[in-house]
């Protein structure tokens, strides 16, 4: 009986174990994963990570205040302003539903401000006297052959007068005189009186040449029976007079094919006291996509965009100056691809990586090279091992400025390839013979890289996808800093959110790193899901930010001349070895031309540090810097704002 009850009981342990053995099996990939998660949780806060790697945190603002972030921008208060425009999104650009937010990073405050146009994909810089400048913008969303259902295209507009230009309204008809057709503007235009054209020799009148205005038109009806093949010479309804003779337009093929985004010609500044976005005089191209940089006279160069018919603008660039509020076309003409990295140097020339953002042909604009905007003269530069792969590339000057160094990170194939590039390249313009050198190789071929200067010499290199806007759930979630110094790259702490398409990085006044964006094609590894637009932040926590308390800086001089010195009060003083002055960033579409960070002369005495601002011009740009100290354990002080009149 005895033998038979213990049998028994073997049993039951037996059945019990084979249960909780194929339980076991069936949920021990859950119980791995969830404890793989919590050890994972554990490992990266534990301090002496932290202290090697860094620590990221997500931030999630409450609903009514997200939006899809395209550009980003650090203001002299210390707030971001976000920026979405329209945010990629048509239903939005239809309802003319246009967002900005400008957060506190300190408070953690969000305000939603009145935004006028489109500025989705627009270009933008810090201006000498702290506004930020912002140019260009969405007038029209792209359309795909099969959803376009009236035909069009470019019209030309003719204007024989020469004694004023002509206004032509948005919905004039234009009626071809071979065809019959009628097609209809989009927008208003304005049209330049025709010029007279005299012999320079005899002084004797020789010609009239009209002046010439471009608008889009689209078909009165739908259908394919309203397409044009070729070019006709088009009656303006509603002129009067002479202007019915002197006036008209011209085009070519007017049809049903895809039609890209178009561009505006708009441009505000946005006041970050007022908090507020000032209108002032348009470009004389519109721009979607386009790049702005600051020049040693403090005008702002604005190249490349669609126009407002969806081409690209044919290499006519263009200058802003602060002080009149106006643009006027530089000399010369010279093309690039849309968003060029094109970065001012410490003589005065401007440096173009080869880095772009997508539109434009492939074999026009594309290497990279040194050009002197006075004479239009271009040195190309050698030495790149994949030129084919820039598209979507990102590129920093590295620090310091002084040394006129800059790293080409990733990139891809033109458009929407599959190919992608795990190099980073340098070149040192200072050389006799400036060449590209290949740097530290990445892990993963990548599109997107978000860069971001910190303030002990070293660069944070974050996020992007391997394929096109992250197709085939392709984001890569690693996170790498550089080393300006000995040239070395190491890994740290992952990102938690994958950023690719729309995406961007921030450096803060305390040191960390704001990351926003990222508009991938699909949400997962099979292509057939939509994907969502990424409206969190992640701040990341640079190591230097865990070795000890930072060193402080009290209040000094809020202006600097160049060349001139500002005094300020330390405890630390006996520790801090080095001074920098870091632009603020205005980031978009892996382009941030401001972010640059120049070495300052520094002397120290008991209670104070001294720092020294270097006198040239080109390098150093009038406008707001953060004023960052570092001690001699690599750790930054937070910023002091000072201004380069």
């Amino acid at each position: 009986m005895k033998d038979r009850s213990s049998r028994r009981r073997a049993r039951r342990i037996a059945i019990g174990a084979a249960v909780v053995i194929a339980l076991a099996g069936m949920n021990g990939p859950w119980l791995w994963r969830v404890g793989s998660e919590k050890y994972h949780d554990y490992k990266i806060n534990k301090p002496e990570y932290k202290a090697d790697n860094g620590h990221w945190e997500v931030l999630n603002f409450p609903e009514e205040y997200r939006q899809n972030t395209i550009h980003a921008a650090l203001l002299h208060t210390g707030k971001v302003l976000l920026v979405a425009g329209s945010g990629n999104n048509q239903k939005n650009f239809d309802k003319k539903q246009f967002d900005t937010r400008l957060w506190d990073p300190v408070k953690n405050t969000i305000k939603k401000i009145p935004t006028p146009v489109d500025l989705f994909c627009t270009g933008h810089t810090q201006l000498g006297n702290g506004n930020l400048l912002i140019a260009g913008g969405t007038q029209r969303y792209e359309k795909l052959k099969g959803d376009i259902t009236k035909a069009g295209g470019l019209m030309i507009v003719h204007n024989e007068d020469p004694d004023e230009p002509k206004t032509i309204p948005a919905g004039t008809k234009f009626t071809g005189k071979k065809n019959g057709k009628t097609f209809v503007s989009q927008h208003n235009i304005l049209v330049d009186k025709a010029k007279k054209v005299f012999d320079p020799a005899t002084g004797a009148f020789l010609r009239t040449e009209p002046g010439l205005g471009r608008v889009y038109v689209e078909a009165a009806r739908s259908g394919t029976k309203y397409e044009t093949g070729t070019q006709d010479n088009y009656r303006i309804q509603g002129l009067k007079g002479a202007d019915t003779r002197n006036v008209y337009g011209m085009a070519q093929k007017l049809a049903l094919d895809k039609k890209d985004f178009q561009g505006i010609k708009d441009t505000f500044e946005f006041d970050p006291v007022a908090e507020r976005y000032i209108k002032v005089d348009p470009m004389n191209e519109a721009r979607w996509y386009p790049t702005l940089t600051t020049l040693t006279d403090g005008k702002i160069l604005s190249t490349s965009g669609l126009d407002e018919i969806g081409q690209l603008v044919p290499g006519k660039n263009e200058v802003y100056d602060p002080k009149t509020k106006k643009w006027t076309y530089t000399k010369g003409i010279r093309q690039f691809p849309t968003y060029p990295a094109i970065f001012q140097m410490a003589n005065g020339k401007l440096f173009y990586s080869g880095s772009n953002a997508g539109y434009g042909p492939d074999d026009i604009g594309r290497k990279p090279g040194i050009w002197d905007l006075k004479t239009n003269k271009w040195q190309g530069i050698p030495g790149l091992g994949d030129p084919k792969l820039l598209e979507t590339s990102g590129t920093v000057e590295l620090p310091p400025a002084q040394d006129q160094k800059y790293m080409v990170v990733g990139g891809g194939g033109v458009g929407e390839s599959e190919d992608s590039s795990n190099k980073t390249r340098i070149v040192d313009l200072l050389a006799e013979k400036p060449m590209f050198a290949n740097g530290p190789e990445l892990e993963k071929g990548t599109r997107y890289p978000q860069i971001s200067t910190l303030p002990d010499d070293t660069v944070l290199i974050s996020g992007g996808s391997e394929d096109y806007r992250g197709r085939g759930d392709s984001n890569i979630h690693q996170a790498r800093i550089y080393d300006a110094k000995t040239g070395e790259m190491r890994r740290v702490a992952d990102p938690e959110v994958g950023r690719n398409y729309h995406s961007g990085s921030i450096l803060l006044p305390d040191g960390r790193v704001m990351f926003f964006g990222s508009d991938s094609l699909y949400a997962d590894k099979a292509n057939t899901k939509p994907g969502v637009f990424e409206q969190r932040i992640e701040i990341y926590t640079p190591p230097y930010l865990y070795h000890g308390s930072q060193p402080a800086l009290g209040a000094g001089p809020k202006t600097i001349a160049r060349g001139g010195s500002g005094t300020f009060p330390t405890k630390h003083a006996s520790a801090i070895k080095t001074a920098r002055l870091i632009k603020p960033s205005a980031s978009t579409h892996v382009t941030d031309i401001d972010q640059t960070s120049i070495a300052l002369d520094l002397k120290k005495s008991k209670d104070s540090v001294t720092v020294t601002v270097p006198k040239n011009r080109s390098m150093v740009e009038s406008g707001w810097y953060m004023l960052f100290v570092t001690d001699d354990q690599g750790t930054p002080s937070k910023a002091r704002w000072v201004r380069v009149p």
